[in-house]
Order: C-alpha cells, then structure tokens, then sequence
C-alpha cells in the first residue's frame, strides 16, 4: 500500500531541500538544510512524523545520499528510499515559489521568467518530487 504522506529530499552538493508532503493536504513542512546534516535531519523528520517512506531525487548526489540514509532506522522500521527523476524540478520550484511570492515593486512588472528567486528553491523542488511520486501512483 502507498503512503498517503512521505518525506521528499532534493540532494545536492551543498544544500538539500527536505519537505514532508501529504498526498490530498499538500505540503506539512519544508526547509533548506546543509548537505553533511541531511541524514539526521531526514532521521529527525522521519520520527517526527512517523514516516518510513522517502522520496529522493535520482540525479546530482543522489547515491551518496541514498547510502547515507540507508543505515537510518525509524521507530525500529528502516527507511524505504524511491529514487524520483529530477529532470527539471529546478525549473518548477522556481516556478512555483513565484506563485507563492510574487514579486513586488518595479519588479512584479518583469516576467518571473526573467528573474531569480532571491532565496534557494530547493526546498520547493523536495516538493516536486513528492508531487510527481504521488502524480505517478493514481
């Protein structure tokens, strides 16, 4: 049976994106962390929420990542890891932390398109990836 709420990881070289996502009620919670403190962190989440499920972007440092979080176990239950294709997730954290900041000012009149989020977005591409895990379930 699939998990109706996962935790979703965007790894990265220096910073990774962590969210945890629930199927029907969206994102529960989502930060930015530095990569050495990933597997806690995810461990911290995991617990926090009761969680054995993990979606984990499968490019960039994904296999470093994944074989840290292989030695995790919650609540006596190990971590299930599925890999998720990044292929573009960039792009739409990008845009939709625009949907959810627009711009202000002078700049709401340049196309969102033409400008960088003024804060990482990989917290918003951990959520891409639990959306596309969930998309690709129904």
């Amino acid at each position: 049976m699939a998990e109706d709420m996962v935790v979703a990881i965007d790894p990265g070289r220096e910073k990774c994106g962590l969210a945890v996502v629930h199927k029907e009620q969206g994102i529960i919670c989502k930060t930015i962390i530095a990569t050495p403190g990933l597997a806690a962190a995810a461990a911290n989440m995991a617990a926090t929420y009761k969680l054995t499920t993990v979606i984990i972007g499968s490019s960039t440092t994904s296999a470093t990542a994944r074989a840290e979080l292989d030695a995790i176990h919650v609540n006596g239950h190990k971590l299930t890891l599925i890999p998720v294709n990044e292929y573009r997730s960039t792009d739409e954290a990008r845009k939709r932390y625009w949907r959810d900041n627009p711009p202000r000012g002078l700049k709401r009149f340049i196309p969102t398109t033409l400008q960088v989020p003024p804060v990482p977005v990989d917290d918003y591409a951990a959520v891409i990836l639990a959306e596309r895990y969930f998309g690709n379930q129904i």
